[in-house]
């Protein structure tokens, strides 16, 4: 990653895509394994709190709570990002930022020392891979690494919760 790959893995949630969310070429070629319009914006993951601050410049108090009391993957779309690839941003210039507490997607996060994207395996338009034998062929052979662990695991996890944080402490639940 660390060279603009993009790697096919498992996170807290689904199989993803990620890439160095700091390298828009990187994330560039997610868009374009993705089929999708780089007007939407994609999430990425980081292994702690703390790294929230790095990657957002105005963090309102009410978040600390929202991560600190969570008991489940939840994606929290921030206003102002910052220290991110620009054509990873929504058009308001917001990002959605998961802190990871799952094993893996946590350590893989921490030796990175960045932020990773973690976008859905799918072609753009087509159901998300809730385990790694439903990730399409296609998907498979545009990446340039594919995690081993979890490919056996058949289990059906669920996408994160999503809120989104406005201005003037305003919060908007887009997905429970």
């Amino acid at each position: 990653m660390s060279e603009g790959g993009v790697i096919l893995y498992p996170t807290d949630t689904v199989w993803g895509l990620g890439c160095d969310a700091t390298n828009p070429e990187a994330v560039q070629r997610v868009y374009e394994i993705k089929q999708r319009a780089d007007s939407k914006a994609m999430l990425v993951l980081v292994d702690s709190a703390v790294k929230v601050d790095f990657y957002v410049g105005d963090v309102p108090p009410i978040a600390w709570d929202l991560i600190e009391l969570a008991d489940k993957p939840m994606t929290i779309i921030y206003s102002g990002a910052r220290n991110l690839a620009p054509n990873l941003l929504a058009e308001d210039g917001s990002v959605g930022i998961r802190v990871t507490s799952e094993a893996f997607s946590n350590r893989l996060c921490q030796r990175f020392r960045k932020a990773i994207v973690s976008t859905s395996a799918n072609i753009s338009g087509q159901p998300g891979a809730a385990n790694f034998n439903e990730i399409s062929e296609d998907i498979k052979s545009a990446v340039d690494y594919i995690v081993t662990y979890r490919q056996d695991d058949l289990s059906r996890p669920k996408p994160s919760s999503i809120i989104k944080l406005e201005p003037g402490g305003v919060i908007k639940i887009i997905r429970e």
